[in-house]
C-alpha cells in the first residue's frame, strides 16, 4: 500500500533516472493512483519518455499528461517537418511507408493508413518522435492482418504466462473472430500495456480491446 506522497516520490524518482530527462522540468502530483505530469520540455520524445517512466511505477492507475513541448526558435515550417517525417518513414525498414499518410498542423502530426502488424504501427510513431519541430503524434493507423487463420485462445494465454512480470492468472482472454478482449486486473499501467503488446504478436489479430483494470490499494488519508 502506498500513500499519495509515496506514489509521487516514486514517479519523480523514475523520471529522475531517465538519462534524457531533467527532473526539474517536470512536476508530478499524485492522488489515488492518478498521476499528473506538468512542465515544459524541448523535444517531443522527452514528453513520451516521462509518460512511459510514470506508467512503469507500480500503483499508477492513470496518467494525466499536461507537459508542453516548446522548441527554441527552430524556425521550422510544417512543410519542413512533413519532409523529415516522410524521410524517416522511408529510412525505417520495418515501416511500410507507402501505406501511411501524414498530416502536419502547427507541429501536431497525425498518421493514418493501414498495416498488417501492430509492430509496424508502433515503429511508425517511434521513427518520428525525435524529429525537430514535432509537438505531438496521433497514430490512427489501422491493423488489417493478412493471416486469416483461426486465433487460438490457448496460444495467447501461453504467451502471457511466459512473461514472468505479468500475473497472467488474473488476466482473462476472449476471442471473437479477429478481435481479442482482455479483462481482469494488473498492478500498473506498464503491465496493462505489456499484456496488450504480447497479444498483438499473435498472427491474425485485427483489434485488441484492452479492458484490464489497474488494481492497487492506497493508504487512506486520515
Amino acid at each position: 500500500m502506498k500513500t499519495n506522497e509515496e506514489l509521487q516520490r516514486d514517479v519523480q524518482n523514475a523520471i529522475k533516472w531517465e538519462p534524457q530527462l531533467h527532473a526539474a522540468e517536470i512536476g508530478v502530483t499524485a492522488k489515488d493512483g492518478i498521476v499528473t505530469l506538468m512542465g515544459t520540455v524541448d523535444a517531443y520524445y522527452k514528453k513520451t519518455e516521462a509518460e512511459n517512466a510514470a506508467k512503469n511505477v507500480d500503483g499508477v492507475k492513470a496518467v494525466v499528461e499536461e507537459i508542453e513541448v516548446k522548441y527554441s526558435n527552430s524556425g521550422r515550417t510544417d512543410e519542413d517537418i512533413a519532409s523529415d517525417i516522410l524521410k524517416a518513414l522511408i529510412d525505417s525498414w520495418n515501416v511500410p511507408q507507402e501505406n501511411i499518410q501524414v498530416k502536419v498542423e502547427k507541429g501536431w502530426v497525425t498518421l493514418e493508413g493501414q498495416v498488417t502488424w501492430n509492430y509496424q504501427k508502433e515503429a511508425a510513431s517511434k521513427s518520428i518522435e525525435h524529429l525537430n519541430g514535432v509537438k505531438s503524434v496521433t497514430n490512427r493507423i489501422k491493423i488489417k492482418a493478412e493471416v486469416q487463420n483461426e486465433i487460438e485462445k490457448k496460444n495467447i494465454k501461453r504467451a502471457l504466462a511466459s512473461n514472468w512480470t505479468l500475473h497472467s492468472e488474473n488476466i482473462l482472454v476472449k476471442v471473437d473472430g479477429t478481435k481479442v478482449t482482455l479483462t481482469g486486473g494488473v498492478s500498473s499501467l506498464h503491465q496493462k500495456e505489456l499484456a496488450e503488446k504480447i497479444v498483438w504478436k499473435t498472427p491474425g489479430i485485427w483489434a485488441v480491446d484492452n479492458q484490464l483494470v489497474v488494481e492497487y490499494k492506497y493508504t487512506p488519508v486520515l
